[in-house]
């Protein structure tokens, strides 16, 4: 159950990092366009860590 659980938070925050990123970009700030970005990082390694999970629980 942790992998999806896993996939569900990577997606949600790859998502809000992604708005992030763009609002701070409309608005020109620089500090929230870079926090979306991380944001949106840390939600692809979720997602990755999902897909491992979900090699692992195959074996």
């Amino acid at each position: 159950m942790g992998e999806l659980k896993d996939k569900i938070k990577g997606h949600a925050d790859t998502m809000v990092g992604e708005i992030k990123r763009g609002v701070g970009k409309v608005t020109k700030n620089p500090n929230m366009e870079a926090e979306g970005e991380a944001q949106k990082l840390k939600g692809t390694a979720e997602k990755a860590k999902a897909a491992v999970k979900g090699t692992i629980n195959k074996f």
